[in-house]
């Protein structure tokens, strides 16, 4: 069984009259894998893009196109709502606007009055035409719904669109809204996955590290609500990417946060180059045996357990080093270390120590289950 963020969680989704709509079968699909019930909600202008029957099977419930005597609106966000968020989900311009001035002529408006009223947690998707976006008017709409505590899933501006929100990015800030935030206005800084240190000018000297570990760390720490900015050679959605492909550009770019912006967390996920290889000019030519020359390299964690602003540090450590190597960064400053063996490396599970000064414990499951695990031992 995959891991469930969402499990027991209700989400109302309300759909409005943009192109982006058709996308909503995929969200709906993705908010029920990640454990959530989905009820449907649309407007008018919604139906003349995707059908409410594609819903319904989508959601496994009768999708809502009006309000009745019923007041479906009251019961699903209502000071005794049955439903834990209310995602609009894609919000047009028009949706945005009549939000921030009360208007609500629409169920999909009706209920985000309702929700507002409530203090029912709301987040919105923006989809349309970029020009429509950049209006000084639904952009200070959307200043206004910020005001008001509402999430905005930031548009992917693409081919003169403000596109919607890739489908990842939309569940994890409904998680942002529902995990209720314990590591909110906290700046958290991640190293993650390996490393290439260049042999010639083809090959390059790395690990079988694949970051799995440093993503599912930068993801529960943005569900918490932190500002996470990850060092490594990947992306991931929903923070800051610092691109960074070698122990030295690595150990530049983190002393540079640290210097510049400080952070309250580090968390060292990733397989720092231990070598340098002397680099050598061209292709080593093939078919003959070659000699490379290894140059030791210091370590990034010891240069953020030396900085002035030291954060609260994170360490990883493979399993065969675990005592003294454990004891060593925990007497140097290091609020937790987390030990793994190399089988682990590149898979998407397995079994971790986390290991401080008052206790050592061990935690099984997913990378995500694992990452959840150290977030709620972090001191």
């Amino acid at each position: 069984m995959t891991w469930q963020p969402l499990l027991g969680k209700e989400i109302l989704i309300a759909v409005t009259g943009s192109i982006a709509a058709v996308e909503t079968v995929r969200l709906v699909h993705a908010l029920r894998r990640a454990g959530a019930g989905v009820q449907a909600v649309m407007s008018a202008a919604a139906q003349q893009i995707i059908h409410p029957d594609a819903l319904t099977y989508a959601t496994g419930r009768p999708t809502l196109t009006r309000l009745t005597g019923l007041v479906e609106h009251v019961t699903y966000c209502g000071d005794d709502r049955t439903a834990d968020l209310l995602l609009i989900a894609p919000c047009t311009a028009n949706t945005i606007s009549k939000i921030a001035v009360g208007i609500d002529d629409t169920p999909v408006t009706t209920c985000a009055t309702t929700a507002l009223g409530s203090g029912m947690p709301v987040v919105v998707v923006p989809a349309m035409h970029q020009s429509m976006y950049r209006h000084a008017a639904v952009l200070a709409n959307l200043e206004t719904l910020r005001s008001w505590g509402i999430d905005v899933v930031p548009p992917r501006i693409e081919e003169g669109k403000a596109k919607i929100a890739g489908i990842e990015e939309i569940v994890l800030y409904v998680e942002r809204a529902l995990w209720g935030g314990s590591l909110a206005g906290r700046r958290v800084l991640i190293t993650s996955g390996p490393c290439r240190e260049p042999v010639d000018d083809v090959r390059v000297l790395t690990t079988r590290s694949t970051g799995q570990m440093g993503r599912a760390l930068a993801l529960e720490a943005f569900r918490r609500g932190a500002e996470v900015t990850v060092v490594h050679l990947d992306r991931f959605p929903c923070v800051r990417n610092l691109y960074s492909d070698t122990a030295a550009s690595m150990r530049e770019q983190v002393m540079q946060v640290l210097d510049e912006e400080g952070a309250d967390y580090y968390l060292s996920a990733a397989a720092v180059s231990d070598f340098q290889p002397v680099r050598q000019s061209g292709k080593i030519p093939s078919g003959t045996p070659c000699r490379i020359e290894l140059a030791p390299l210091g370590k990034v964690i010891d240069a953020v357990l030396a900085h002035p602003a030291r954060p609260s540090v994170v360490a990883f450590k493979l399993g065969w080093e675990t005592g003294a190597a454990a004891s060593a960064l925990l007497e140097a400053g290091a609020s937790l270390v987390v030990t793994n063996t190399p089988d682990e490396m590149g898979t998407g599970s397995g079994t971790f120590g986390l290991v401080s000064l008052d206790q050592t414990r061990t935690v099984s499951g997913s990378k995500e289950e694992v990452a959840a695990a150290i977030w709620s031992t972090v001191p």
